[in-house]
């Protein structure tokens, strides 16, 4: 048996483990879960993943990743294409839902919130949004942090389509390119490092990110003074 198929059978086999029949009932999330994983195991994966990936910023509460990781965790040379397929949808994805957002209006938003009373801090959110329009839609394409809900929520503060889309593109890419780029060179060891390092990981980006911001700052005083 090459490796490989080695590879393939193991990866079934934890998949099998953590199946409906070992869930709770009641577990809706985790049966989504392992619904979303077990399609790396059928020819439609890349199906799937499109599907996935272009749905999940609209109304999926699954991250694309599972989904990545089990199709490069199968195909590790095919990885690169996993992750840049998955990019290129959930941009897609996200900028359908921003769009929707945006469509939708903060003033409605407002209103609809000012019934229970909380319209002014609804409005504080939409103007807070607008003012770190960066940082939120960065981290929120970049890490963990629902990049659902700031895809929506950035078309409802009406900040710029382009900023949206240019920063959702790089920081999607960096996300899924970087697992794909694991699994390719590292094969079922990529998988083992991101459940392990990948929100040290993301901390790090960010603080890099931060530092880059400042030192383009600084420069542009000195070159503007």
């Amino acid at each position: 048996m090459s490796n490989d198929e080695t590879v393939n059978r193991e990866s079934s086999d934890e998949r099998r483990a953590t199946s409906d029949g070992s869930v709770a009932w009641w577990q809706l999330h985790r049966r989504l879960y392992n619904w979303v994983v077990r399609w790396a195991d059928t020819r439609f994966g890349i199906l799937a993943l499109i599907i996935l990936a272009l749905t999940e910023p609209i109304c999926v509460p699954i991250p694309a990743d599972v989904l990545v990781v089990g199709l490069c965790l199968g195909k590790p040379k095919r990885s690169l294409r996993y992750g840049l397929t998955c990019a290129f949808f959930s941009v897609l994805g996200g900028t359908i839902a921003f769009s929707l957002g945006l469509a939708i209006g903060p003033e409605r938003v407002v209103d609809l919130f000012s019934v229970i009373g909380l319209g002014a801090k609804v409005q504080s959110a939409l103007d807070l949004y607008t003012k770190y329009d960066f940082w939120a839609i960065a981290i929120s394409a970049l890490t963990p942090v629902p990049y659902m809900i700031f895809s929506w929520v950035g078309g409802m503060a009406e900040v710029s389509l382009l900023k949206f889309v240019t920063i959702s593109i790089v920081f999607r890419t960096m996300r899924f390119g970087s697992e794909a780029l694991l699994f390719y060179f590292l094969g079922e060891k990529a998988r083992r490092l991101i459940e392990k390092y990948f929100n040290i990981a993301t901390v790090v980006v960010i603080i890099l990110l931060i530092c880059v911001v400042y030192v383009i700052k600084w420069l542009g005083h000195i070159f503007a003074g």
